[in-house]
């Protein structure tokens, strides 16, 4: 018993060694075994990461990551949409089809692009009109040669759709064509400036005794626009079925500066 009491009383002594000193209180909790004094200082020193700690905020559906990647992604947007109107028209596309034929959502869609009319006027600022300007120039180039001016039209006609494997679909559907929604956007925007300066040099020309006086002037323009962009726009029709050999946009080129320079009579 007395051995007992001894070892009690050292206990309690330890007890009271070890407790710190402000903690005075009867309702001090015991000390911490030295497992739990280790594990408590580690807990201390460096708090446990959150579920989410080192990773990025969630996005919200659809929303781009902007930056490189961002641009990348407007881009491709623009070619499912430019894809789509030639293949089925303005009209007959929405930018749920478009999202679709991206791949992305049709929240990725509206980020860029709030409605299909902004959508238009994207497509003529960045993609119709650096490919007019492309296609212009030839009056300048040739203003007294309108056997070379013409050429040089249809040559750029050709090249701009070969580059442009959309161009001339759309153009035939969307231009030429009566009611076409991109010709009107595109004609309320610019104008007819393109039409009337070759208009007038066609005039000029035939005044001057350079062009044939019988040509129509106001078609001229439009029947270069048909002999170059719609064989072009329709050559999965034609080029298997009915064509003996391979036609390219090179021949495509010359047969129709041939017509208009020519006519059928033999050379």
């Amino acid at each position: 018993m007395a051995v007992k009491g001894r070892k009690c009383h050292q206990m309690k002594a330890s007890s009271s060694r070890a407790a710190p000193p402000h903690a005075t209180s009867s309702a001090t909790p015991p000390a911490a075994s030295p497992a739990e004094s280790t594990a408590g200082s580690r807990a201390v020193s460096t708090p446990p990461a959150s579920p989410a700690a080192g990773k990025p905020a969630p996005r919200r559906p659809g929303r781009p990551s902007g930056g490189v990647g961002g641009a990348e992604q407007r881009e491709r947007l623009i070619a499912a949409a430019l894809a789509l109107f030639a293949r089925q028209g303005i009209v007959d596309t929405s930018l749920a089809a478009i999202a679709r034929e991206a791949g992305v959502t049709p929240a990725m869609v509206h980020y860029y692009f709030k409605t299909r009319d902004q959508l238009i006027d994207v497509l003529i600022d960045e993609r119709f009109v650096p490919l007019r300007s492309a296609m212009g120039g030839w009056l300048e180039q040739y203003p007294d040669d309108p056997v070379a001016a013409l050429t040089a039209l249809t040559q750029r006609f050709v090249e701009v759709a070969q580059a442009h494997a959309w161009f001339a679909p759309l153009w035939v559907r969307e231009v030429i064509s009566e009611g076409g929604l991109l010709r009107q956007r595109m004609h309320e925007r610019y104008g007819y400036e393109q039409q009337l300066a070759a208009h007038e040099a066609i005039t000029r020309w035939q005044r001057e005794g350079k062009l044939n006086a019988a040509l129509e002037p106001s078609l001229l323009f439009q029947s270069l626009l048909g002999l170059t962009l719609l064989p072009l726009a329709t050559a999965h029709v034609w080029r298997d079925n009915l064509v003996p050999r391979r036609v390219g946009a090179e021949e495509i080129a010359r047969h129709a500066v041939a017509l208009i320079t020519q006519g059928i009579r033999p050379a």
